[in-house]
């Protein structure tokens, strides 16, 4: 009987560590917003009936925030009121319950591009709090039990809508806010295209203070323009910068005041992709037709004659966001093409077609990747060692439900959001 109780404890002692040390998929598609997992033993097919160990409908529409975990908590962002009400929900994982339903505040419905929603940016969670932004520009804290810690009504106009999640560094939130001018406040104004088209000079960086939701600082561009892409974190030296990228810049700035260190020019209007990190060197565009540009970080100033590594055209995606595994950079192109570059040259070395348009972006997880499309569909590739042929395609796995947000991992499971509901894949 001692025998037994001394291995119930010790099984419990085990699942209870392991379960606070298991990664979380805490924000924009994991850690660091690189889409890369440390999980294995994760499903590779599945379809509307197989292999689903939940499907849990999800209130409100147009809402493409991607589902973020902490342990058994999975937080989502949602509007309902035709995209008026705005709110932040949580899961229980193991069941698919829903534990809470907030209302955070209302807003006011702007204009956004056909592929952007009224709650696009994903939230970030820190394990006791979560912290959600939606379209028109307000920020909201939340405890783990649904109660609202504090709200930031900062205020965003932007032609194409917000799109930009936040991210956390130490007690800092972090997005890009790219506002151009709204012409409902402005309507004779000749120059309603600025910040949107035409690069102007209002475009910042805005950190706020994760305890109390006040501004900390705000860190000016320059010359650019929209961005829709989570800043990241990149170490240079031992020491941590903020990468951020935007319409016709990409920059590193100083995480506790926001100074800025390095900026390299890339022309083009919406930044939307995250971009990867490998080896010293960020992989980014801007826009479609835009150049991917492989960039040093360890510059100072203006750094765009010394440190592009290199710049190429092809396959530069609109939405998807890279992922770069070595000694791979892969692409997801809006026109269905996926592709593995080679890292130091940026040379296309090879190719695949897949069905539908990715708006998501592929993530990465025990050799293999996930790349899902608009059409709801997800193809799974098995990565090899064959240089000229680094990846095949092990299955092909159909919803029948539109999908633009990313997916999740945690455990052996992965998340999908559709446009009706959350769906749980895996045992």
């Amino acid at each position: 009987m001692k025998q037994t109780l001394t291995l119930v404890l010790a099984l419990a002692f085990f699942a209870t560590t392991t379960l606070a040390q298991a990664e979380q998929w805490a924000g924009f598609r994991g850690p660091n917003g690189q889409g890369i997992s440390k999980a294995t033993g994760l499903p590779t097919q599945w379809s509307s009936t197989e292999n689903v160990a939940w499907k849990t409908p999800i209130p409100g529409g147009n809402s493409w925030s991607s589902p973020v975990i902490w342990d058994n908590h999975i937080f989502l962002t949602t509007t309902t009121d035709e995209g008026k009400e705005c709110r932040v929900i949580a899961i229980d994982r193991r069941n698919g319950n829903i534990l809470w339903n907030t209302m955070v505040f209302t807003q006011e419905i702007q204009q956004k591009h056909g592929r952007n929603s009224d709650a696009t940016p994903t939230p970030v969670t820190d394990g006791q709090r979560v912290y959600a932004l939606f379209a028109n520009g307000h920020f909201v804290a939340l405890d783990f039990d649904g109660n609202i810690v504090w709200t930031n009504d900062h205020t965003y106009y932007s032609n194409h809508g917000l799109g930009a999640s936040p991210m956390l560094y130490g007690d800092l939130l972090i997005t890009a806010i790219n506002p151009s001018v709204d012409p409902r406040n402005n309507p004779n104004d000749e120059n309603v295209r600025n910040g949107w088209q035409v690069p102007w000079d209002r475009s910042y960086l805005l950190a706020l203070d994760k305890n109390t939701g006040r501004e900390r600082w705000r860190a000016m561009r320059g010359m650019s323009r929209i961005s829709h892409s989570m800043p990241v974190v990149i170490q240079v030296d031992g020491k941590d910068q903020i990468l951020s990228a935007t319409g016709d810049v990409i920059q590193g700035f100083v995480p506790e005041t926001g100074e800025l260190v390095w900026s390299v020019r890339s022309s083009g209007e919406p930044a939307v992709p995250v971009p990867a990190i490998g080896n010293g060197v960020v992989f980014m565009s801007s826009s479609p037709g835009s150049p991917i540009i492989a960039i040093k970080t360890d510059g100072k100033g203006d750094v765009t004659d010394s440190h592009v590594v290199w710049s190429q055209s092809q396959n530069s995606p609109m939405t998807a966001s890279f992922l770069y595994i070595s000694p791979h950079l892969y692409t997801a192109h809006d026109n269905g093409t996926f592709a593995a570059h080679d890292a130091a040259t940026g040379e296309i070395i090879w190719r695949s077609r897949l069905e539908g348009r990715p708006d998501a972006s592929p993530i990465y997880a025990d050799g293999k990747i996930y790349v899902t499309t608009h059409i709801g569909t997800t193809t799974v590739f098995r990565l090899n060692n064959d240089p000229a042929n680094p990846a095949e395609v092990i299955s092909v796995n159909e919803t029948g439900e539109t999908i633009q947000a990313g997916l999740a991992i945690a455990g052996n499971q992965i998340f999908i959001r559709t446009d009706k509901e959350l769906w749980c894949i895996g045992r």
